[in-house]
């Protein structure tokens, strides 16, 4: 009884992330694309969440715990994917650890990239069209609506450098979440190990795609679609967001998405496939 408590060894982990890539890649493209789709409005949600809470918060405390408390939350969407099951891209990066052993061809692989991150942004941006139809944004006397705003603005400006390696950083904690999760034996379990990687990688300020997704079409569709009366109310036009583009959305997530590759298949993945899995002297890894 004990030893089915007890989390998973980590080179148990290791076969298990090894097992899992394998699966799916044996997965048919419409439950690939289904889940993924799943996967980006789950994310999503906690984006919409997150956006919610920092409203005013930095009014109230001090600038790293309101960053704290608005990553808190993030949480929840990588909880949704994890426990309810569902195809995230910066997750199945992970996949790498079965391509390293040549349990998956290069080509099984990025096929499953290529369907789950589409997938993820029909559902990312799919949710933002909902939120912004429901009057969400508009709630907190526009509060909401003006955090968005400085959230995708924020975003569209960073530099594809910068913008990079805050992809990587991302995709490490997320990873190490999704990986850790592996080792869980419950839903507790799952959760507990789950939310501070994602606390602090909300926290820091780095850059999730799928995330972005969210953020950016909101931003977007705030830009083009809000009322006259929101804008009146705050003083400001839309012409003050012209980096709210579709242009400036591919030209910056296409950086972000390859940070969060180094960053999960490179830096996690094929760091503990080295440790555990990698051949050694004539025996199996």
């Amino acid at each position: 009884m004990n030893a089915t408590l007890d989390a998973l060894l980590p080179e148990d982990v290791a076969r298990k992330a090894e097992a899992t890539g394998v699966a799916k890649a044996g997965r048919d493209a419409l439950t690939l694309f289904t889940l993924a789709i799943l996967a980006g409005a789950f994310i999503a949600l906690g984006a919409m969440f997150s956006t919610l809470v920092s409203v005013g918060i930095g009014d109230l405390l001090p600038y790293g715990l309101a960053r704290l408390a608005i990553g808190t939350v993030f949480a929840l969407g990588l909880i949704l994917v994890v426990v309810c099951g569902a195809e995230l891209f910066t997750g199945d990066v992970l996949m790498t650890i079965a391509w390293a052993g040549r349990h998956l061809k290069t080509g099984a692989m990025l096929r499953v990239w290529a369907i789950v991150l589409l997938g993820n942004l029909v559902g990312a941006a799919g949710t933002a069209l909902l939120v912004f139809l429901s009057g969400h944004p508009f709630a907190g006397a526009g509060g909401v609506a003006m955090a968005a705003l400085d959230i995708a603005r924020i975003k569209s400006e960073l530099g594809p450098v910068h913008a990079f390696f805050l992809g990587a950083l991302c995709n490490v904690l997320v990873c190490l979440a999704v990986w850790a999760s592996l080792a869980a034996r419950s839903v507790t379990d799952k959760i507990l190990v789950i939310v501070p990687p994602v606390a602090a990688f909300v926290a820091a300020g780095f850059e999730h795609s799928v995330a972005n997704f969210y953020y950016l079409t909101m931003g977007w569709l705030l830009r083009h679609f809000s009322p006259d009366t929101f804008w009146q109310a705050r003083g400001l036009a839309p012409d003050q967001f012209p980096m709210l583009t579709p242009a400036a959305f591919v030209s910056g997530q296409a950086v972000v998405i390859l940070g969060n590759l180094l960053g999960g298949a490179a830096l996690v993945a094929l760091v503990y496939w080295l440790a555990y899995l990698r051949p050694r002297g004539g025996r199996g890894g």
